[in-house]
């Protein structure tokens, strides 16, 4: 279905104007069904992004600020969704050796395994989606992406 298709509507003002409502329009759909396979395990998407960029560092973890520029998608209260990560055992949180006075997470075993269960259902939602597109396809929409936002660009 087209982005015209999906708005109702007959044409846009310019061809970038088409181009970003595309964008949104995709992006919007891919969240909605990265939501709907978290929310089958208990977690939000955020919560999954911030567990996969624990993961990452393991057995390290990171301070609050390293997390907030990490996450794709920009959560305003990182303090808070590290808080309900912790009720819920996925992460613990613990003072950097050297520095007392810096609260780092840590993504825990009970994290760690509902990571290894989403890891099958998050990589076929990818396939399915992707599944349109021939590889070369998928490189030109990464390179494509990555163009639209400014380098250095800390905010985006």
């Amino acid at each position: 279905m087209s982005v015209k298709e999906r708005l109702r509507q007959a044409r846009f003002r310019s061809p970038s104007q088409e181009a970003m409502m595309s964008l949104l329009v995709a992006a919007l759909h891919l969240k909605c069904r990265l939501e709907a396979v978290c929310g089958r395990a208990g977690v939000t998407h955020d919560q999954y992004n911030v567990l996969r960029i624990l993961r990452g560092v393991y057995p390290g973890g990171h301070p609050r600020y390293e997390i907030a520029l990490r996450l794709v998608d920009r959560a305003p209260d990182v303090t808070r969704l590290l808080d309900r990560l912790a009720r819920q055992g996925l992460i613990k949180r613990y003072r950097a050796e050297g520095d007392r006075r810096l609260s780092l997470a840590r993504i825990t075993d009970r994290g760690l395994a509902l990571l290894d269960r989403l890891d099958g259902p998050i990589d076929a939602l990818t396939s399915t989606v992707a599944a349109p597109l021939r590889p070369p396809e998928l490189a030109q929409l990464t390179d494509l992406c990555s163009r639209l936002i400014p380098a250095g660009d800390a905010a985006s």
